[in-house]
């Protein structure tokens, strides 16, 4: 079962990516998945969102470095091939991409997932903050090309204002 954002939020996705039910695409926990119109040698690229609460002062360095310690755990390989702060200091951020090989079906592949950590505080109560993560998972050879729709997305990210646009 999809889960909920802990604040709602805008994006625009781009054209070539359509929204999928998390549950049918394996990605239980998620509140949003998106797939890539083309697949490369049968796997998929794939946009996730999540997120959620902290009313701890964790930094989003330690929830990289956490994302990095659970990918470990069910792939191979694993290994940080670039991270680096985004945004600014009324909305900070942390991005990361990680190269890894996992068995997706029947196959053994080498993927790429960039992850990118955003802070926000709830409009509705700014004395809660919320982290949300944005992936975007696709084959070593294919993450080039969707990388920037990726980028897209995220540049997109706003809360929820609720107004008509």
């Amino acid at each position: 079962m999809p889960t909920a954002l802990p604040l709602p939020l805008e994006f625009r996705l781009p054209d070539s990516w359509r929204p999928a039910p998390p549950d049918s695409v394996g990605a239980p926990g998620v509140a949003f998945v998106a797939v890539h119109a083309e697949s490369d040698a049968g796997f998929t690229a794939n946009i996730s969102i999540d997120g959620e609460y902290r009313p701890d002062d964790a930094l989003l360095a330690d929830l990289a470095d956490a994302s990095v310690q659970r990918m470990q755990e069910v792939a191979e390989s694993v290994r940080v091939t670039d991270r680096s702060e985004v945004g600014s200091a009324d909305a900070p951020g942390l991005a990361q991409t990680m190269a890894f090989s996992a068995l997706t079906g029947d196959s053994r592949r080498d993927l790429l997932q960039s992850q990118v950590y955003l802070s926000m505080l709830d409009t509705g109560d700014p004395r809660k903050r919320a982290v949300i993560r944005l992936t975007l998972t696709a084959t070593a050879l294919q993450h080039a090309s969707v990388a920037e729709d990726f980028r897209e997305l995220v540049r997109s990210v706003r809360p929820e204002t609720g107004a008509a646009s």
